[in-house]
């Protein structure tokens, strides 16, 4: 059996790493049982607010955050629950940019209670025409004395419907901007509902008042910088996902007779753990590379972001469909652990950049 853990004795980390990677795993385990229900909603309410208690959402509401201990806990949370990695993120995704650009005032407003999970946060980006083309947004932005007013369309806002503010980009006179919306400026009722539910929603702004974060015209170069954080995250919660059905898949296998023999003695289902186990780790170090480098480095790090995104989710799609194939009718019967893990699983291939425009990165970066 592999040990989940073992690269915890990488190079990549510190011992207050592995110090933190197991400490999530006791609290997931003490406290993750249940965080699968059928009310989303409540579920992400709850675990933001558990998540702030227990301390872990200060990783990444942070203002220097270390993307290797984000990722860490991403990985871990994400084995155990995708709601809880996806409860633990968006607080750091949606607060980022105000820990980049925010006013002194601003900070001291909206992070303290997003890292204690007292306030839920939500990155409002996209648009029906404006996904991984920023450029495309049509969410305007005018002066209104001293405050500004927006108008517009935002769709797949995650906690949408939930947050207590929205980080969003809309197009002023001097270009691309950032934004913090309170929630009781915006009309988020029309809910999207999606084949791994969580909270996600239409957020319409008409008349929306926000407050300027950072300065007019640089909100694009923002939502990349706070990207940038966290797109190798993204590959972490890939990686745990990645590592779960492994681990259900090599269960199933010692234990299900056929033929007169282990599925496990068979030796295509040897090829094609093998095939899983070879992918989890090749994710694995493509992910806490990137990390690494952005931590210790320093160094700009969109093109091994790009990768380590990539191939972490592409390779988790295919190690979780191996792992449907080795259960069989159990792999998709509703509730089992893998069955939740094949849906949770793709909408990592789109978010935060979906695989074509990671791509595009790449080879962008290796032609400069």
């Amino acid at each position: 059996m592999m040990d989940r853990f073992a690269h915890l004795d990488w190079p990549f980390f510190d011992p207050p790493h592995a110090a933190l990677s197991r400490g999530v795993e006791t609290w997931a385990l003490a406290n993750l049982e249940d965080a699968h229900g059928e009310d989303a909603d409540a579920v992400c309410r709850r675990l933001v607010k558990e998540l702030g208690q227990a301390g872990y959402l200060e990783y990444c509401v942070n203002d220097n955050p270390d993307v290797r201990s984000i990722a860490l806990i991403r990985e871990v949370l994400a084995y155990h629950a995708g709601l809880a990695d996806f409860s633990f993120t968006m607080q750091g995704l949606g607060s980022g940019p105000i820990m980049l650009a925010g006013t002194d005032r601003q900070k001291k407003d909206y992070l303290p209670r997003a890292a204690a999970g007292e306030a839920i946060a939500a990155f409002a980006l996209s648009e029906p025409d404006a996904g991984s083309d920023v450029q495309a947004i049509t969410t305007t932005a005018k002066r209104k004395g001293s405050d500004w007013e927006l108008d517009g369309v935002k769709t797949w806002i995650s906690n949408g419907g939930i947050a207590d503010f929205y980080v969003t980009f809309a197009r002023a006179d001097e270009g691309i901007s950032a934004f913090i919306v309170d929630a009781r400026e915006v009309d988020a009722t029309e809910r999207i509902d999606i084949v791994a539910p969580h909270p996600m929603a239409t957020v319409k702004l008409r008349g929306a008042r926000g407050a300027l974060l950072g300065e007019a015209g640089q909100g694009f170069k923002l939502a990349m910088r706070n990207l940038d954080i966290f797109r190798t995250t993204v590959a972490a919660a890939a990686l745990g996902f990645a590592r779960r059905a492994l681990a259900e898949a090599l269960a199933r296998a010692k234990e299900r007779r056929m033929f007169g023999q282990r599925l496990a003695d068979l030796q295509m289902t040897q090829a094609k753990l093998a095939d899983m186990a070879t992918a989890v780790e090749a994710g694995a170090l493509l992910t806490y590379r990137a990390a690494w480098l952005r931590d210790v480095r320093k160094a700009r790090v969109t093109r091994e972001a790009a990768m380590a995104k990539m191939h972490a989710t592409e390779a988790a799609q295919e190690v979780i469909d191996d792992a449907v194939q080795i259960l069989g009718g159990l792999g998709v019967t509703r509730g089992h652990a893998v069955e939740r893990l094949y849906r949770e699983v793709r909408a990592l291939r789109i978010y935060e950049g979906a695989t074509e425009v990671q791509k595009l990165i790449i080879a962008r970066e290796l032609l400069k």
